[in-house]
């Protein structure tokens, strides 16, 4: 079979003039030279409409799997690989809660999300050949509902943040003792706050006393063989920018997914005229975007915004206890259909906290979420169409309030030369301690006590120095009012921007692709600056000697690159394997999909530790021995390849696995690239994986505030979802140099390679 041919042949039509039943008036799509499509309607339901529509003849299948995804239905075409999300998806019901908040929607909300699901679903019904991916898996299209908008943009940010901090300490805790407080992210000896903007704190480093009674908690539950993408984006005031204009720019990070998570688009009608990235499956324009007077983007913003509890059940786990009293538990049974396989069954349990998420409740003890993304109706969707309209930066972040799916740092500019922060998000207030471990369920004493005011929120605009940055770095010190967070990404990368834009020349939409393509490491240099200290011997020597002279470069065509990777690879495995911290791999609190691996922690607990000395989990060994060590075992297989190859990314579409002879088609080619998690290039390996790259920025872009022509971006494979379309990956070599292509938004500079008129159906 001509699996080529096939993908060609899956292709729906883009240009001469469409009649589609349910739009009520013409919409005009002209696609550029890139694919990507610009549409404009004649009302803003029309426009929603077409969005629908174009985003389905582009990506329907990435938009179902997503749904699927969010339902707990992805085991029905993946097979056994996709059970475990499932099941998480079931416990946490993504679907109930999606149905409760659609239900909850303003009228323009609700038009919005109804108006793009009948833009999809005619796209369903107007005969055009089904996807490769539908053939491969003799499937058909489902209908979309208005409601599925919401559970797919919940999939995409679910459970992102400190959940996962939460389980690894508690599942670490036998194993660590009182030094499990040491196992966070590296704050590079010291945080670089957003709010004072450019300020510095030591982070709060809890003690057990602190934390007893959720130390007791846990040791009470721990089995007896217990011991057994971020993101970069900077604003640059009028001011300070060369064009005398604010400058809006950064690049979103996540695992490489495909297709990609966003695609370019641009919406107008006569409310407004938006260019940025969508979200495929999700009306407006939720993350990046412009629309003439002004720009936004987001980081994650690390806010703790899941609570997990220690629950006490009774025998049979038929109730749990809560101050004194048993309540009854919730339960009810799901079941998952699995490709090539028999259905699976699965109980899910709930306490007046969430779900059980990991542990046993038959064993006295188990571990459940309560998240802001499930807690209570949730009204994001609202913000989208406001955001769509707003004037300024102040209107803009007016326009996010009720915002909790996921916490975000939103950075805007404006036409009026404003620049601002504001953490979008919901956090419920309760004691910081929530932050570090599971915290006991059946006491009380670690409820929510309401919602932080989004009054009360950390908001900052045009500060004194002209420049905003954020790359996932500390929101505030430890004293503000309000507790918001406790993990957080290092501020390398925050400080390195911060640095890059000292230089007036960066200070602008070109400069922009130099301060994202820059792959100077401050771990690296640390680690050299400890290696120094040292000697070994023989082939360990020479490799400790090369890796001192380096610059701590990470390009693409460094040797020695590759070879600090390989060096620091194996000493987070000999610090997983003397800490015992390794032997943690498969604990059930690590299980919840897609589950914590020690050696991802450690890899980045390591740099901090090491900086201090802190010996606390080498039981009884030291860091120059271990230096030593994973010198000699580097040493034994040095990488000769130069990073960009080892670090080169592979591409892999969700069906190669199960259709091997259908991968040259479905998996597109990769560059070599440089940079890794520590750079601003930040193309990051996942340790257990080794070095080759599994996440990276999706987008880049460089907004030129009011001057949108100048603007530019680019993604890392392209703008449709088809394998068999010029345009699945012709972004890529363009963005793996880290460069951009022009983002044309006046209509009469848009070129188009193709057009397609969508007219109302014709009567009788």
């Amino acid at each position: 079979m001509d699996f080529a041919e096939m993908a060609r042949n899956a292709l729906p039509p883009l240009e001469g003039t469409l009649h589609i039943a349910g739009l009520q008036g013409p919409v005009e799509v002209r696609r550029d030279g890139l694919g990507i499509a610009h549409i404009r309607a004649g009302s803003v339901r029309d426009a929603f409409f077409a969005q629908g529509f174009c985003h389905a003849q582009d990506r329907l299948f990435q938009m179902e799997l997503n749904r699927r995804r969010a339902l707990g239905r992805s085991a029905e075409w993946l097979g056994a690989g996709g059970f475990a999300a499932d099941a998480l998806a079931r416990q946490l019901d993504v679907a109930g809660a999606s149905q409760r908040d659609a239900a909850a929607l303003s009228d323009e909300a609700r038009a919005m999300i109804e108006a793009y699901a009948a833009g999809v679903n005619a796209f369903i019904a107007s005969g055009v050949p089904r996807a490769i991916e539908y053939q491969l898996l003799d499937a058909t299209p489902e209908p979309w509902e208005g409601w599925h908008s919401i559970a797919v943009m919940r999939r995409l940010g679910l459970l992102m943040g400190s959940v996962w901090f939460k389980l690894w300490r508690a599942a670490a805790l036998p194993v660590a003792g009182e030094a499990v407080t040491s196992l966070r992210y590296d704050d590079g000896g010291v945080d670089l706050l957003l709010l004072p903007h450019g300020a510095e704190t030591q982070r709060w480093r809890a003690a057990l006393d602190d934390l007893a009674p959720a130390v007791a908690a846990l040791m009470e539950a721990a089995a007896p063989d217990a011991t057994g993408g971020g993101s970069n984006n900077w604003a640059v005031s009028a001011a300070m920018s060369t064009t005398g204009r604010p400058v809006l720019a950064g690049d979103p990070h996540r695992v490489f997914e495909l297709p990609n998570m966003y695609a370019q688009g641009h919406l107008a009608c006569p409310e407004f005229d938006v260019i940025g990235l969508t979200v495929p499956g999700v009306p407006g324009f939720p993350h990046f975007a412009q629309n003439g007077r002004v720009a936004w983007c987001v980081t994650h913003g690390f806010a703790d915004i899941h609570d997990v509890y220690v629950e006490r059940f009774d025998a049979g786990a038929q109730h749990a206890l809560f101050q004194g009293a048993w309540e009854p538990v919730r339960r009810r049974r799901e079941t998952i259909a699995i490709r090539g396989e028999a259905p699976r069954e699965i109980e899910v349990l709930e306490t007046r906290h969430g779900p059980v998420i990991a542990g046993d409740p038959l064993r006295g003890h188990a571990l459940t979420l309560k998240s802001v993304q499930f807690a209570e109706t949730d009204l994001s969707f609202d913000c989208l169409p406001r955001m769509l309209r707003a004037g300024s930066v102040p209107a803009l972040f007016e326009s996010t309030r009720g915002w909790g799916l996921i916490d975000h740092n939103l950075v805007a500019a404006d036409t009026q030369h404003s620049i601002g922060w504001l953490l979008r998000a919901r956090i419920p207030k309760r004691g910081r301690e929530n932050g570090w471990l599971p915290v006991p369920g059946w006491t009380g004493d670690h409820e929510w006590q309401g919602w932080i005011a989004h009054e009360d929120m950390p908001v900052l605009h045009d500060p004194a120095g002209g420049l905003i940055v954020t790359a996932n770095n500390r929101i505030v010190a430890e004293d503000f009012p309000e507790y918001l967070l406790t993990d957080c990404h290092p501020p390398y990368r925050a400080r390195r921007v911060m640095a890059l834009l000292q230089e007036a020349a960066l200070r602008s939409p070109k400069g922009a692709a130099t301060i994202h393509a820059d792959v100077q490491s401050q771990p690296a240099r640390d680690f050299i600056t400890r290696l120094a200290a040292i000697r070994s011997e023989g082939a360990a020597e020479a490799l400790r000697t090369e890796l001192a002279a380096w610059d701590a470069r990470m390009e693409a065509h460094s040797v020695s690159a590759a070879r600090y990777i390989a060096f620091r690879l194996a000493l987070t495995r000999r610090f997983a394997q003397v800490s015992g911290l390794g032997a943690l791999a498969g604990h059930p609190w690590l299980a919840p999909a897609p589950g914590v691996a020690p050696l991802t922690q450690l890899w980045w607990a390591l740099p901090a530790l090491l900086r201090a000395d802190d010996a606390s989990l080498l039981n009884g060994t030291d860091w120059d021995s271990l230096l030593r060590e994973a010198l000699t075992e580097a040493a034994a297989e040095l990488p000769s390849q130069p990073w960009g190859e080892l670090h080169r990314p592979r591409f892999t579409h969700p069906l190669s696995a199960l259709f091997p002879e259908a991968a040259s088609v479905l998996d597109p080619p990769s560059e070599p690239i440089g940079g890794d998690g520590d750079t601003v290039f930040a193309n990051g390996l996942i340790a257990p994986l080794g070095p080759r790259a599994q996440y990276g920025a999706l987008s880049r872009y460089a907004f030129d505030v009011g001057a949108w022509e100048n603007s530019r971006w680019s993604v890392f494979l392209g703008a449709s979802g088809h394998p068999g379309s010029p345009h699945y990956a012709d972004q890529h070599t363009t963005w793996a140099a880290a460069q951009m292509t022009p983002m044309r938004y006046a209509w009469e500079h848009i070129e188009a390679a193709q057009t397609q008129l969508l007219h109302p159906a014709r009567e009788g």
